[in-house]
């Protein structure tokens, strides 16, 4: 057992899950207020086009991945994780600050540095997790966290829908770095972390630490994601199938409160079923999503496949880091959840670009038949990986 496991399990789990969930909420409420505005305030009020838009997003996704990791790698080697949990929460919310007194779009690109860095909190604080957490209920922990994401961003959705005429753009940015001061409060102030006392040394992390299972399921994670083109893509779908532009945040909105509700649920199958089950579920109702679109594209395909992207993201998320964590080595728990989540990112920076190119390039189906190719061979490696 790990001295990291041994420091956060004198804690109450429960009230631990609690907290860290609190502060989750809190985050996404900030987070989704400003993000269905995202797009036209740097387009249309800073001026910037699609370019930059890109170019700006695909530079933050960047940042994404590569804090994840050294974050993770950096919390293993010096024992601490809860110092990571709430610095990220404060970056975003200062990020947040610094978008809404930006004049120009060119002063977007630190601050959106800033606010992606604030992702150094997501591998130490699932490692703290996958530590008090037991195989019984992992699952269903990870779920807790995820459906609490879920329903902030339905919040912040709410709020943004229902401000946004009032307050206008700056405004509703400062308005948005309120929730993640107070969750970076919550982690500082209630999680306790005790000093490590058992002098090992951590040596450093590699490939060699992790054994096929984690691999395999490394690989054939990267593949669904070199093809699952982001929810922007499905917002587009629904536009070039005849939704009005006011109706796309509705859409927004019903996918997140499905993710929400089935979160739990899903974490719970997984701890009861296994990991393998739940995770095959979420491929293949991706794969629904896909077929959808090749066989209709009326309104109301639309409609359901945001709902099956709402499930299929409740069942992959809890799932994918219950998975990871337990096939990683226990002393090396954050780094190869950081480093999990830094290679799935990386594969996400081609994958929108892939699909916007086979999309101008070839159709507007294109993106969905190759996702639907990568989504079969990720499904074929899986049968090959072995719950632990």
């Amino acid at each position: 057992m790990s001295n990291t496991q041994n420091t956060f399990e004198k804690q109450d789990e429960k009230k631990t899950i609690r907290l860290f969930a609190a502060a989750s909420f809190l985050n996404d409420i900030g987070s989704d207020i400003i993000y269905p505005i995202w797009p036209l305030f740097v387009t249309s009020f800073l001026g910037a086009n699609m370019a930059v838009l890109g170019l700006i997003d695909g530079l933050g996704e960047a940042i994404v991945s590569i804090a994840q990791a050294a974050s993770g790698f950096i919390s293993d080697r010096i024992r601490k994780r809860k110092v990571f949990v709430w610095v990220g929460y404060l970056m975003g919310s200062l990020s947040r600050i610094g978008y809404a007194l930006a004049p120009f779009w060119q002063l977007l690109i630190p601050f959106k540095i800033l606010d992606r860095a604030g992702k150094i909190r997501n591998a130490p604080r699932d490692a703290i997790i996958a530590d008090i957490s037991t195989r019984g209920n992992r699952g269903q922990n990870f779920g807790i966290l995820r459906a609490m994401d879920n329903s902030g961003a339905v919040v912040g959705i709410l709020i943004c829908i229902f401000l946004f005429q009032y307050l206008r753009y700056q405004w509703l940015f400062l308005l948005a770095a309120i929730p993640s001061v107070i969750g970076a409060f919550i982690i500082f102030r209630f999680i306790k972390e005790e000093k490590a006392t058992d002098g090992k040394i951590f040596k450093g992390f590699s490939l060699k630490q992790l054994d096929t299972n984690f691999k395999l399921l490394m690989l054939l994670s990267s593949f669904f994601a070199l093809g699952s083109f982001s929810y922007s893509f499905l917002i587009i779908y629904a536009r070039e199938f005849g939704f009005q532009e006011t109706f796309v945040p509705v859409l927004y909105l019903i996918f997140s409160v499905i993710a929400s509700i089935f979160s739990i649920p899903f974490g719970k199958l997984a701890d009861r079923f296994g990991r393998k089950p739940v995770l095959f579920l979420s491929f293949i109702l991706w794969a629904l999503v896909c077929l959808n679109f090749m066989v209709s594209q009326s309104y109301w395909v639309v409609m359901i496949n945001f709902i099956l992207y709402g499930l299929h993201k409740g069942a992959l998320e809890p799932v994918q880091k219950t998975f990871v964590a337990e096939l990683a080595p226990v002393a090396y728990r954050a780094s190869s959840l950081g480093a999990f989540q830094m290679i799935i990112g990386l594969c996400a920076l081609p994958a929108s670009f892939i699909a916007g190119l086979l999309w101008s390039q070839v159709n507007l189906l294109a993106p969905v038949y190759l996702s639907f190719g990568l989504t079969f061979i990720a499904v074929v490696l899986l049968f090959f990986v072995k719950e632990t």
